[in-house]
């Protein structure tokens, strides 16, 4: 594959940012600062539900990649998340988000306020990764290449409009600064080596369309539940 075509490759990918959930109605006035307690409460107990399951997607990953590198590198998404000792990690960070802004560690882990949409939308995602060729799914997760600039909107946004979270339940958004953008380059790196073909990049691109449909349907779902 020339250097014009992996340009336009990942220029095909990055276009894909247009459907992605930081444009959702409900995400737009999040970071303006006009939403309730309860419709921040909403979205932080729906969205630990997603969470949640992203070791199993990232499981799912490894347990189809043939590639020991790709492996070795991918590994480290699930101690990010699932830690290594208790206390530790991103799912952790995101009960300490729901403590902090007022909910139960309990009634965020046992899925009380999850809307069906949400549930739905998640398990999909986790289906597709588990039953795709696996560099699909490793394109689908390459909406970490425009979250950096959502997660930097995102934490000025509730430390500037929402005071009543407590700071130290901002943790989740401060490390996914770096691991994002971290993450986001060992991923491109994986789709251009092994989508050399049209058709493969085509699918890559395709998987990549999916996962911001899932994200945004997610949004739907947790704008119908909290605002219409």
């Amino acid at each position: 594959m020339t250097t014009t075509e992996t340009d336009s490759f990942v220029e095909a990918l990055r276009a894909q940012s247009s459907g992605y959930h930081d444009q959702h109605p409900f995400h737009v006035r999040m970071n303006a600062g006009q939403l309730s307690r309860r419709q921040i409460q909403g979205w932080v107990a729906n969205r630990f539900y997603y969470q949640e399951n992203i070791p199993r997607k990232d499981a799912a990953i490894l347990s189809n990649c043939p590639d020991l590198e790709v492996r070795r590198r991918w590994i480290r998404r699930i101690v990010d998340h699932d830690g290594t000792v208790p206390g530790e990690g991103g799912i952790e960070a995101w009960l300490r988000l729901g403590e902090a802004a007022g909910l139960t560690r309990e009634e965020v882990r046992d899925g009380r306020h999850v809307a069906a949409g949400v549930r739905f939308a998640v398990d999909a995602y986790v289906t597709f990764t588990r039953t795709r060729p696996w560099v699909e799914a490793v394109a689908s997760s390459l909406t970490e290449l425009f979250a950096p600039d959502l997660m930097s909107e995102r934490l000025a946004a509730f430390e500037r409009c929402y005071p009543w979270i407590e700071r130290d339940g901002l943790a989740y958004f401060r490390a996914r600064l770096r691991q994002a953008p971290r993450d986001s380059e060992h991923a491109l790196e994986v789709v251009t080596e092994y989508c050399r073909s049209a058709e493969d990049q085509a699918r890559a691109v395709a998987a990549l369309s999916f996962k911001c449909d899932v994200l945004w349907s997610m949004m739907d779902a947790i704008e119908h539940a909290y605002v219409e």
